[in-house]
């Protein structure tokens, strides 16, 4: 029997009918104007929240990502657990990930061997209402459009080391066909400006490959972004901006908002 994950958040983040939101996905990522003869990065910094407020900074990386769909067959990612605590990593034993446009395929022997050597438990509780990953799916789908397997990780309180060695396992030797995206939102409910300037200093240390100047409130998804930058600073890799908004620059209201960015690494 298949073990399938239903959408936990279809209708809430992004709309439940299929037309609706492949259209949706589509016009944002039409809007990307993203460069062919860009190299294709070894991985991303996407946000996560509803798509009328993040999608748009989202579409950055997915723009990406379709100009490059014949070189990706497996995406690892990797964000928060809002709702279920989570001590390091956890993975699914899910093998399929349902969303309006249809499954997905789990990378079921990655996540089994991440469980099996301990970087990770196998656990389907904190997955199960979680949409940090799952809001990324529907751009993956009209994206890349053919049968990329996931491989997807909750990261809860771990050390930096521990997140980077996870994910450089999850990753592989050599990574081919293999993109990171790391989910995450900056900073929470501050005002604009305060959100902006805080947000510009999160950014930096991205930049920079900074993993410790990254404070525990400068985004929620904080351990997978730490681990993902201290990941890349082992590899050597550099990091660019692509966006950055806040949710005031879409639907939201300026004295409380949600911070986003794209970035690229590789």
């Amino acid at each position: 029997m298949v073990a399938v994950r239903a959408p936990a958040v279809a209708g809430r983040f992004y709309p439940a009918d299929p037309d609706a939101l492949a259209g949706l996905v589509d016009a944002m990522l039409d809007a990307v104007a993203a460069d062919p003869d860009e190299p294709l990065a070894s991985a991303y910094v996407v946000p996560h929240a509803g798509y009328r407020y993040s999608g748009p900074t989202a579409a950055h990386v997915y723009g990406r990502l379709r100009a490059h769909s014949k070189e990706v067959s497996r995406v690892v990612l990797i964000g928060p657990a809002h709702y279920v605590p989570v001590r390091g990593c956890a993975v699914p034993s899910t093998s399929q990930w349902l969303t309006p446009l249809g499954a997905v395929s789990i990378d079921v022997d990655g996540c089994a061997a991440l469980a099996r050597a301990g970087h990770a438990t196998s656990d389907d509780a904190p997955h199960e209402p979680e949409h940090s990953l799952e809001v990324q799916l529907p751009f993956l789908q009209r994206a890349l459009r053919g049968d990329v397997h996931v491989l997807p990780i909750v990261a809860g309180r771990a050390t930096v080391d521990d997140v980077a060695h996870t994910l450089a396992a999850a990753i592989g030797d050599p990574p081919t066909g293999t993109v990171v995206l790391c989910s995450t939102d900056l900073s929470h409910y501050l005002d604009d400006a305060s959100a902006r300037a805080l947000d510009e200093r999160t950014v930096r240390a991205v930049l920079g490959l900074a993993p410790e100047e990254i404070g525990a409130r400068n985004a929620c998804g904080v351990y997978a972004l730490r681990g993902l930058v201290g990941w890349a600073e082992c590899q050597r890799l550099k990091a660019s901006l692509l966006d950055q908004s806040t949710s005031a620059d879409t639907a939201g209201d300026p004295s409380r908002v949600v911070g986003y960015a794209a970035l690229a690494i590789g």
